[in-house]
């Protein structure tokens, strides 16, 4: 099972293990913990669940953070922080030598339903979480993939090009959003929210960062691929109102952002992340939400 993973990370992983006696854990662990199963070796990451008494999920990474906008430091503040508020499984162990991070594992409801009244909820205690430095500037993290794949992969950069004067509109649009700035998720998609006991968690924090509300609202809304009604259930809910021409309107641009961001993320990597029908179906649905955007 554990041979399964690239070399490197079974040694990362090894090393977490051999560290068990570190972990902040109470009451303390009664032996080092045993690897259970993969739970998941994505992209970015990799997920063990491992169990000593109770489970933990181990997560190493797979990428160079830094490649990628993230800060390890920040997110382990932002765990703590989002646990202490109910929000988020138990931070127990970080370690950015190793590239790892331990936390409780949650145990899912046999129901998983998307309830935007309990997204609504969740967002609204997320954005109330204590202020961090890290920031997300779009335009910034845009130009960063942009780069990198016209330095990497430049035959891929034709599919986005007729997109950049419409997503350079949408950037100075998006410039009238003046409210102050929360600490948002940023990736606060179905994969990375759990039931557990009947409630509500989010996971994987690695792109928390103070930005802006609409926009982490809008991953939702574009990433789930929300109708129109959820959409506005979803803000009425968060703003105990119902939502404004110019709220409905952030959420609509944000989300062609979201959409854009997510195509580079995924066509920058170092292999073919997706098949050419999911491309060219990304493609055909930011397309259709630039239209709507009226870009």
């Amino acid at each position: 099972m554990v041979t399964a993973l690239p070399g490197n990370i079974r040694l990362k992983l090894d090393q977490t293990l051999v560290q068990w006696q570190h972990w902040d854990v109470n009451p303390p662990l009664p032996r080092a913990p045993a690897v259970v199963s993969i739970l998941g070796a994505g992209l970015s990451n990799f997920s063990v669940l491992v169990e000593a008494g109770r489970q933990f999920v181990i997560r190493i990474d797979g990428i160079t953070p830094s490649a990628h906008g993230l800060n390890r430091q920040g997110e382990w503040r932002t765990l703590i922080a989002a646990h202490r508020a109910g929000l988020a499984p138990r931070p127990c162990y970080f370690n950015p030598e190793l590239d790892s991070l331990v936390c409780d594992y949650l145990t899912p409801d046999e129901q998983q339903p998307v309830d935007v009244n309990e997204i609504a909820r969740l967002f609204r205690g997320i954005h109330q979480l204590p202020a961090r430095h890290h920031r997300l500037d779009l335009a910034e993290r845009i130009l960063s993939y942009e780069k990198r794949l016209a330095h990497r992969h430049p035959e891929r950069t034709t599919q986005l090009a007729a997109f950049r004067r419409g997503v350079s509109e949408l950037l100075d649009s998006t410039d009238s959003d003046r409210q102050p700035l929360v600490l948002c998720h940023n990736d606060l998609l179905r994969a990375n929210r759990l039931c557990s006991g009947g409630k509500l968690y989010a996971l994987d924090w690695e792109y928390a960062a103070m930005g802006s509300r609409w926009y982490d609202l809008a991953v939702v809304a574009a990433g789930d691929n929300l109708e129109p009604a959820a959409i506005e259930k979803l803000l009425e809910v968060y703003t105990g109102k119902p939502p404004t021409a110019t709220e409905l309107q952030f959420i609509t641009r944000y989300g062609c952002l979201y959409r854009y961001l997510e195509l580079l993320w995924y066509l920058v990597q170092d292999y073919p992340a997706l098949e050419y029908w999911q491309i060219q179906e990304k493609l055909e649905q930011l397309s259709e939400n630039l239209y709507q955007a009226g870009i």
